[in-house]
């Protein structure tokens, strides 16, 4: 049953809704896939232009005119390729049952398995775990560098509040992720008109900075992306470590698909939030070319004086939703790690009559407040935490990339030659953001590697493990066949006993260890 089948069931009791009922569901669909799915992308241009520009950066962008336009362009470039292709019209169609994510796909390449060969699906299934270990290490940074970039917004609205910043941090994280046994539905709910009100907000302001400098317009033209590539290539080599900002939460509109569905994603996606994303970064270009000395703060800059406070309270919410996406989209990649044997099995809370794919894992839950936690006291500001964001994105983004081909190979049949061409095309822009970031491993990207690299060992270790006791223990249960065999052969020495009893075991092929020790030490059989 797909997610869009689950949709349309009712609890017990209930007539199914009409059309116009239906309406209200998918509506109500996309409110809530907004409050929880976009929340990460959504506020990706608080920090992303300014993080490029920063003169701080060991290998920091010049604020010329020329290189304004093509930043810009390649962040909207970077973009449309990365989650508008690469997500929303290719990935979000391998679902497994409804749920999305590098999980999912690794469940898709193991059903296929027998059919390929053992060590390309060794490889692919090892580089799959992989990127969902570092999909792990980018739902502890995200929240911590969200909520953290909007708090600095104090800063700038405020000087005297800067030192607040990382208590006021703390307090909002701890609220967030204590309210997370409410639900996905109800965190929606709320969250949902919050950041309908941010994205119509940001995008405001940046037709306001568009008007004052329209020829911004021209950097949507991906001229000036290739000529910023091919004209200043060792300058836009080392912008894409932060350019790649602008694609922060791709991962979890994929994540987080069993939650809403891929449709109402996709409508939400083209409908509101990319424009006003696109909007809000040209923007921004446009009060740099105006004046580079906006480069400190364009985001926030780019309203007026007496609305940046509010704007500063407005960022905080969406930063914690966008917390909320990647949280969200832990619980999932965690309940299907486990469901494939490559964690414990997890308590799983359900939290909506309708959607299967709506759960709660305390213990994720936890783990990652104190590690959010950890991440915001140990770095202090969303500058320090930036380098080490863009890694295990892009890392991710490119796992998930190639696994998608493979899918699409070897589920659908897509002609090779297709295959060859998009795999290339996206492949390189992928891995032209990973070479860009790892320049940057001493400076912090180190951390989402050493956070994926420990979750890779925990859970292929786990794995291995149960693979090893299931081997044994198959080993002393023996055949089925011949302990029937051994049964009927012994009738005589085993006595019947009046009764059914009913004994569990994983597989069909042994015998389960009480079954036999019930005959050999009772010597009795039901």
């Amino acid at each position: 049953m797909t997610v869009t089948d689950r949709q349309q069931v009712t609890t017990v009791g209930r007539p199914a809704p009409g059309p116009r009922g239906r309406d209200v569901v998918r509506l109500g669909l996309v409110i809530g896939a907004l409050g929880v799915v976009f929340g990460d992308i959504g506020t990706s241009p608080i920090y992303t232009l300014q993080t490029v520009f920063d003169p701080a950066d060991p290998h920091p962008v010049p604020v010329t005119a020329d290189n304004v336009f093509g930043v810009v362009s390649l962040v909207f470039w970077s973009v449309m390729i990365i989650v508008t292709l690469t997500y929303v019209a290719l990935a979000m169609r391998a679902d497994n049952d409804g749920e999305g994510g590098i999980m999912a796909l690794i469940t898709l390449l193991r059903r296929w398995s027998a059919q390929r060969g053992r060590s390309a699906i060794t490889v692919l299934l090892a580089l799959g775990v992989f990127g969902a270990s570092l999909f792990v290490g980018d739902s502890m940074i995200t929240p911590a560098i969200s909520v953290l970039s909007a708090v600095e917004g104090l800063k700038v609205a405020e000087p005297s509040l800067g030192e607040l910043v990382v208590p006021i941090t703390a307090v909002i994280i701890v609220v967030l992720f204590m309210a997370q046994r409410k639900g996905t539905a109800s965190v929606g709910r709320v969250f949902g008109p919050v950041m309908i009100a941010w994205f119509v907000t940001i995008g405001a302001c940046g037709v306001a900075g568009i008007a004052a400098r329209p020829e911004i317009l021209k950097a949507l033209s991906p001229t000036y992306a290739l000529d910023f590539l091919v004209g200043h290539f060792g300058t836009a080599f080392f912008a894409l470590a932060a350019v790649v900002l602008a694609v922060t939460g791709a991962e979890a509109l994929y994540a987080d698909m069993g939650h809403f569905g891929r449709r109402p994603i996709t409508r939400a996606w083209l409908v509101l939030v990319f424009p006003a994303c696109v909007l809000s970064y040209l923007g921004q270009g446009a009060l740099i070319l105006g004046d580079p000395g906006n480069v400190s703060g364009p985001f926030f800059l780019l309203a007026p004086a007496w609305a940046r406070l509010p704007l500063v309270l407005l960022a905080t919410a969406a930063t914690v939703i966008a917390s909320q996406a990647v949280i969200t989209g832990a619980y999932s990649v965690a309940a299907q790690a486990a469901q494939l044997g490559y964690l414990p099995r997890l308590r799983v809370a359900h939290t909506s009559e309708s959607e299967i794919g709506q759960i709660y894992v305390p213990w994720v839950n936890w783990l990652l407040m104190a590690s959010v936690l950890t991440l915001v006291f140990a770095f202090r500001s969303s500058a320090a935490l930036a380098f080490a964001f863009g890694m295990a994105v892009t890392a991710t983004i490119t796992i998930t990339t190639l696994l998608f081909f493979y899918v699409a190979r070897w589920r659908w049949g897509t002609p090779l030659w297709l295959i060859g061409l998009g795999a290339t095309v996206l492949l390189l822009v992928d891995l032209l953001f990973v070479a860009a970031n790892l320049t940057k491993l001493v400076h912090g990207a180190w951390l989402p590697l050493l956070i994926g690299l420990t979750t890779f060992t925990v859970m292929t270790t786990w794995q291995r493990g149960r693979e090893i006791v299931t081997a044994e223990r198959e080993r002393r249960e023996g055949p089925l066949r011949a302990f029937v065999d051994h049964l009927h052969g012994n009738k005589t020495s085993i006595a019947r006993v009046p009764g059914t009893a009913v004994f569990l075991n994983r597989g069909k092929r042994t015998a389960p260890l009480a079954l036999r020790a019930s005959v050999e030490h009772n010597h009795v059989r039901h």
